[in-house]
């Protein structure tokens, strides 16, 4: 791969944990379904390497740890990978929107002391959905700030059919928090903030027409309020990244929903389901695609300096600096 200029806006990370905590982790995730062969263990040095090998430029780093603590403690440890590698990494600040207010204390105090390049969240969190009404303070701030959010599906839920939660379920997690939002009047209320989604949006493209075709009926609760031209334009405004969804099938869909500047680079790197081959594997499918120019597909892998202008200053300085 020689990518090089690449920016990934779907990258994970783990501050420093014991071996015991990554057995433990380990174990829980085989008992979910997800078969790993050993305990998964992020560094920055191996995460540097990696996109190295795979010709990525920069990361945009995120996690959201479940408890408030733990993701305070995690967007500090991002931040100062940001400070130790400014042109390799940025931060997606996480958010814990089970409280609002707590969410509202942390776009201070990471805006103060961490300068994010973005947000993070999870659908949902210790059991609150971001469609979840007592969410509209933080909705209401990010708003006033054009915010862009980074929305990742919630992987903390069980798995059915014993198969991974990553394999299948994310991708409908992520649908159904999407059209909750949108028929609560999420994305009319506050239009300047800047939704990405996780995995091209899971099967939301998918189901797009559908929403357009039925989601006006009478026996929709809240239809009325929406037009199918209203549900497409909204749905049009929203990002998608291509995390292990960069192959023809997805991008078809998603192209029925949004338009092409709208689709940004992710590559899902820094977890066990994710690997080298894979993450190449994603690339290589993006620039060879029958559905997209290869043009395009560069375009893609760059969007992100668009949507994060710090990003891009720093990426303009690490190139001057080599």
């Amino acid at each position: 791969m020689t990518t090089g200029t690449w920016v990934d806006v779907h990258a994970h990370f783990t501050p420093p944990a014991t071996e015991e905590q990554r057995h433990t982790a380990w174990t829980a995730m085989r008992e979910l379904c997800f078969l790993a062969p050993q305990p998964y263990h992020w560094t920055v040095e191996g995460a540097l390497r990696s996109m190295d090998r795979t010709g990525v430029a920069m990361q945009l780093l995120s996690a959201v740890p479940q408890t408030h603590d733990a993701l305070r403690t995690s967007n500090d440890y991002g931040a100062e990978l940001v400070t130790e590698h400014p042109g390799r990494f940025g931060l997606l600040a996480a958010l814990p929107t089970d409280d609002p207010q707590a969410a509202l204390t942390e776009i201070t105090r990471a805006e103060a002391a961490l300068r994010p390049d973005g947000w993070a969240v999870s659908t949902t969190y210790n059991g609150i959905n971001l469609s979840d009404r007592v969410l509209e303070p933080v909705w209401e701030e990010l708003n006033r700030r054009s915010a862009v959010v980074f929305v990742h599906p919630d992987t903390t839920k069980r798995p059915e059919l014993g198969l991974p939660t990553p394999l299948v379920e994310v991708a409908f997690d992520t649908t159904r928090t999407i059209v909750a939002m949108l028929y609560q009047g999420m994305f009319r209320r506050y239009p300047d903030v800047r939704f990405v989604l996780a995995h091209c949006g899971g099967a939301l493209p998918g189901l797009s027409g559908r929403l357009r075709l039925l989601g006006t009926e009478a026996w929709v609760p809240a239809g009325d309020q929406f037009t199918p031209e209203e549900i497409a334009e909204q749905l049009s405004r929203l990002y998608l990244d291509t995390a292990a969804s960069g192959t023809d099938a997805n991008l078809a869909a998603a192209l029925t929903m949004v338009p092409v500047d709208h689709i940004v680079y992710g590559g899902d790197a820094g977890v066990p389901c994710s690997d080298d081959r894979t993450l190449s594997a994603n690339i290589t499918a993006l620039r060879k695609s029958s559905i997209i120019t290869s043009a395009q597909a560069e375009l893609i892998g760059r969007r992100a300096l668009e949507l994060f202008p710090a990003i891009a200053r720093r990426s303009a300085d690490r190139v001057a600096g080599l």
